[in-house]
């Protein structure tokens, strides 16, 4: 019965090439102790003889030798019984023979060390900042997306189509890979047909190399400069800044940066409805699912529950009201524009132009291409009262007055 493979001396062997393929052998076997340092040698000697070639290969060929003698022989107390090292041992007596190498003489040079890291170049590349990940791989800035929902709700889609919604409780207006965003409408009034965000729930999913999951929600009159936990950030983890909650206004307007997957969200409070704001990367509002396909933001409101803004115009004295006020805030007559004389009129409540101001704002900030700030729908509002038919209320009304003195 012969020898098992990894006990093989390398004496028996005929030449260096042997040899070599008989250490990675002895690689494998599971008889190296722990403190034995004997692979750290063997893989010296191998990087040390690579690359020999040349009329000068046998003086470096036996430095090298040398080297791997002297490295054994340091290692000697630990390697003791251990059979790759006596292998190896025995091995260098062999090709020193074989080679003619006095056991004096040079070594070969120690192996530079690899250079110390680029951290400037692990920066580019940190994965908990989705700007200068997605630089770093592809050579460009990512794309951005923005969508927003306010007012009775008023959607603008990251495709950038308006609807105004006759929603009433929870809505998902987020679904995807990252983030789940629920919006939940409830009445302006008892008995009232105008609905309004009261309530906001954002869900930031686990990432495990950046973030724990967090959740934020806000209420009418509750809008926390903190999530549900009590946390500011995205937890203990190494990328747990890439997740922070900023105050911009106390109770009226809060800001969520989200670095690693290149989002921000602004959520605001004006009179007694929420509104929300994202900007988000392209990647990252596309990464869902068929089955997430019920998504206000990406689809906009379903065609049943999309109403006509020009609904508002039954009260024609009401809307020019509503048009004046909405006018100070918003002097482009564009969909927030509309939308804002809409919630005027259908609420009564002339808070609601800093609704539409507020969205228009974050729109400003948040959309990728300013050319696309404002949109306009025909039909999409109240037609103007004319200057005609205001002179004819007022002097309908002036008559009126003066008939019940008589």
């Amino acid at each position: 019965m012969g020898k098992p493979a990894c006990s093989k001396r390398p004496g028996q062997l005929e030449n260096p090439g042997f040899f070599l393929r008989a250490l990675f052998l002895l690689l494998f076997c599971r008889h190296v102790s722990s403190q034995c340092k004997i692979l750290r040698c063997n893989s010296e000697y191998v990087a040390a003889t690579l690359h020999l070639r040349g009329p000068g290969r046998t003086a470096a060929y036996c430095d090298a030798l040398r080297s791997y003698s002297h490295c054994t022989r340091k290692t000697a107390r630990t390697c003791r019984g251990d059979l790759a090292y006596h292998s190896a041992v025995h091995g260098i007596e062999d090709l020193m023979i074989q080679n003619n190498c006095s056991k004096e003489g040079p070594t070969s040079p120690p192996r530079p060390r690899p250079p110390a890291p680029n951290h400037q170049g692990l920066e580019s590349l940190d994965i908990c900042n989705y700007e200068k990940s997605f630089l770093y791989k592809h050579g460009q800035p990512p794309s951005y997306q923005h969508c927003a929902a306010f007012g009775d709700p008023h959607i603008r889609t990251f495709h950038d189509d308006f609807h105004t919604c006759r929603v009433e409780g929870s809505w998902p207006l987020l679904d995807n890979d990252y983030l789940f965003v629920q919006a939940t409408s409830s009445p302006v009034a008892k008995g009232s047909n105008a609905t309004v965000t009261s309530k906001l729930t954002i869900i930031f999913k686990n990432m495990k190399e950046c973030i724990d999951q967090k959740v934020y929600q806000a209420e009418i009159d509750n809008l926390p400069a903190a999530f549900e936990d009590g946390s500011v950030n995205g937890g203990e983890r190494p990328g747990g800044s890439s997740l922070a909650i900023r105050e911009r206004s106390p109770g009226r307007h809060v800001e969520i940066h989200a670095e690693y997957i290149g989002t921000t969200i602004a959520v605001r409070q004006a009179g007694r409805q929420l509104s929300f704001s994202i900007r988000a990367a392209e990647e990252v509002a596309r990464a869902f699912t068929e089955e997430q396909d019920l998504q206000l933001c990406v689809g906009g409101c379903p065609r049943s529950q999309r109403i006509s803004r020009s609904e508002c115009c039954r009260g024609r004295a009401a809307a020019e009201t509503a048009r004046a006020l909405c006018k100070e805030m918003l002097p482009v007559e564009d969909v927030y524009f509309q939308s804002c004389v809409f919630d005027v009129v259908t609420s009564g409540d002339a808070n609601f132009t800093m609704a539409a101001h507020g969205a228009l704002e974050d729109a400003k900030v948040f959309l990728p291409n300013a050319e696309k700030l404002h949109i306009f729908q025909a039909g999409g509002g109240c037609p103007r009262v004319s200057s005609s038919f205001l002179f004819l209320l007022l002097l309908t009304s002036g008559l009126w007055v003066v008939l019940l003195h008589f």
